[in-house]
C-alpha cells in the first residue's frame, strides 16, 4: 500500500521547549509494509515515509500506536494521523481523494492489528528520486507513441494537451484531475464529448480545434463549467447547432467556431456578457439572431458565411387573432417577471419561455410574430471586425421580431424616414 502525497510530521513536543515546526509539507511517498524489529526479532506492520532529501525514509510502527484520526478534509485531499510514540502528527495534503481514504482505512487495519494478512502490504524499500519530485502542473504529449497506456496521468495536472494521437474519444482517466484548468486536445478524432467533463471544476481553457465533434451537449452548459470556462475553441469540427443552453456558460470571454457547419448562432447569444473574442467564420450562416446587437465584442470574424442580402419588407408572419391563452400568459409571465421553473409549469412551457423574442417595443412573443431581418454594422457592436466578404464589407443582417402589425408597420415607418433623409 502506498501514497504520493505532500507530508508534514510535525512533532507535538516542540512547543514545550518553545519551537516551531516549519510548517510546510514536503512531497513523500508512503507505504505500508512488514519490518523485523532487530531487538525482538519480530515482525511488526510500519509506515514509512520518504522524501527527496530522505530516500531511505523513516519507519513510524503501526500497531496500537495510532492515537487519533483527523479526517475532516479528507474529500480535499488532507488527513492527519496522530501517533502515540512518538509524539507526532502526520499531516498528509494534496493526495488523491480516493487513495488517501484507502491509505487511511489500511492504516486503521494495521493499527488494530487485524487481518494483516489481508492488508495489501508494500516492500518497505527507498523510493526512486522520480517517485518524490515536486507534482507535476503541466504535460504536453504531441505523439502517439508518447501516449501513456498503463500510467495514470500525474493528479496535480493543471495544463494537459494531447494533440495527433488520434484519440477517438476522451480518455477518463483525463476527468480525474480535478485541479485541470487547461485540456486541450485539438487535432485527433473525437466524435463526442463524455458529460463527465463538466465535473472538472476548475477548468478555464478547453481547446478541441479540429477534431470531428458533431453537437455539444445540453448537460455541459449546465455543469460547473457555467462558473469557470472562460476560453472555449471548437474550430474546424462538424458542428450544425449550439444548443440553446450554451448561453449559460456566461463566463465565457474567447469562442472560436470557425470552420463547422453552423446555420446559426445560439438565440440568446447576447447573454454572454463577458465575450470579447467571437470567431465564427466559414460556417453556414445566413443572418444572425436579434440578441446578437446586445454583445460587446473586441474582436469579431464572420468571413466566408453565405449572408443574405436583408430586406425590412422581406418578412415572415406568424401572428394568430385573437392570440391564444397560452401566448397571452407567456407574454405577461416576461413581462411582469413571475418567477417559473419546471416545479410550477410543464418543462416544455419553460423551454418556450426561454426562447422567448422581443419586439422592438420590448414586448416579449412566442409563437406569434413578424420575423424580418434588417443589416446591421458590426462595428456597432465590435471595435475590431475582420471583413465579412472579399467586397470589404462591414455589415450582416441581423434578425428583428415584431409582436404586432402595429409594432411592424411603426418600424417600416422609421426606415421609409431615414432613407429620404
Amino acid at each position: 500500500m502506498k501514497l504520493q502525497c505532500d507530508v508534514e510530521v510535525v512533532n507535538r513536543m516542540l512547543p514545550t521547549f518553545g519551537l516551531r515546526n516549519k510548517g510546510k509539507g514536503t512531497r513523500a511517498v508512503l507505504s505500508i509494509g512488514k519490518h523485523v524489529d532487530k531487538a525482538s526479532q519480530r515482525s511488526n506492520v510500519y509506515l514509512l515515509i520518504c522524501t527527496a532529501k530522505d530516500r531511505a525514509g523513516s519507519k513510524y510502527k503501526l500497531k496500537e500506536n495510532i492515537e487519533k484520526f483527523f479526517t475532516w478534509f479528507v474529500e480535499e485531499g488532507k488527513a492527519t494521523v496522530r501517533l502515540k510514540e512518538p509524539a507526532v502528527d502526520i499531516c498528509l495534503s494534496k493526495a488523491d481523494a480516493n487513495s488517501l481514504k484507502n491509505f487511511l482505512s489500511a492504516a486503521r487495519l494495521a493499527h488494530r492489528g487485524s487481518d494483516i494478512d489481508s492488508l495489501p502490504l508494500s516492500n518497505l524499500t527507498p523510493v526512486r528520486a522520480r517517485d518524490v519530485e515536486k507534482p507535476k502542473k503541466k504535460l504536453t504529449i504531441m505523439s502517439k507513441k508518447d501516449y501513456p497506456l498503463t500510467s495514470n496521468f500525474p493528479y496535480s495536472l493543471e495544463h494537459l494537451q494531447v494533440s495527433y494521437c488520434k484519440l477517438s474519444r476522451v480518455d477518463m482517466r483525463m476527468l480525474c484531475l480535478k485541479a485541470l484548468r487547461t485540456l486541450d486536445l485539438s487535432n485527433n478524432h473525437i466524435k463526442k464529448l463524455p458529460a463527465t467533463i463538466g465535473d472538472l471544476s476548475c477548468l478555464t481553457e478547453l481547446v478541441l480545434h479540429n477534431n470531428h465533434l458533431e453537437s455539444f451537449s445540453e448537460t455541459l452548459c449546465l455543469s460547473t463549467l457555467q462558473r469557470s470556462l472562460r476560453h472555449l475553441d471548437l474550430s474546424q469540427n462538424r458542428l450544425r447547432v449550439l444548443p440553446a443552453q450554451f448561453c449559460q456558460l456566461r463566463e465565457l470571454v474567447n469562442l472560436k467556431v470557425d470552420d463547422n457547419k453552423l446555420l446559426h448562432l445560439p438565440f440568446r447569444i447576447g447573454q454572454l456578457s463577458n465575450l470579447r473574442f467571437l470567431s465564427a467564420a466559414h460556417n453556414q450562416l445566413t443572418v444572425l439572431p436579434g440578441d446578437f446587437r446586445k454583445l460587446s465584442l473586441e474582436n469579431l470574424d464572420l468571413f466566408g458565411n453565405p449572408f443574405t442580402q436583408p430586406n425590412p419588407l422581406d418578412h415572415t408572419i406568424q401572428l394568430t387573432f385573437p392570440l391564444s391563452l397560452q401566448e397571452l400568459a407567456s407574454r405577461t409571465v416576461l413581462k411582469f417577471r413571475i418567477p417559473y421553473g419546471p416545479h410550477l409549469i410543464p418543462f416544455h412551457l419553460c423551454n418556450e419561455l426561454e426562447l422567448a423574442k422581443f419586439c422592438v417595443c420590448s414586448q416579449a412573443c412566442l409563437n406569434s410574430y413578424i420575423q424580418t431581418s434588417v443589416s446591421m454594422n458590426l462595428h456597432l457592436v465590435s471595435h475590431t471586425v475582420v471583413l465579412v466578404d472579399d467586397m470589404g464589407g462591414t455589415e450582416a443582417p441581423v434578425q428583428h421580431h415584431f409582436c404586432s402589425l402595429v409594432c411592424y408597420c411603426e418600424f417600416l415607418d422609421g426606415c421609409v424616414q431615414r432613407g429620404m433623409r
